[in-house]
């Protein structure tokens, strides 16, 4: 997911795509701890993608901190 396709995003579409990206992240890291997860690289992207639309959250509403 690129950061030009977030800002596209309203701020409720943004709600739920963090929320979905958390439990994604969630299973993840689940999994990693089971030795049952494949493709490592999922994790790292999940990551970034979280922080990706976490920054854009930000730039949205103006939060500092």
């Amino acid at each position: 997911m690129r950061a030009a396709d977030i800002r596209e995003l309203t701020s409720e579409e943004l709600a739920a795509k963090l929320k979905e990206l958390n439990e994604e992240l969630f299973k993840l890291n689940f999994q990693h701890q089971a030795n049952q997860l494949d493709n490592t690289a999922r994790l790292k992207g999940a990551k970034k993608n979280l922080a990706r639309l976490k920054t854009v959250l930000r730039e949205k509403t103006g939060d500092k901190w």
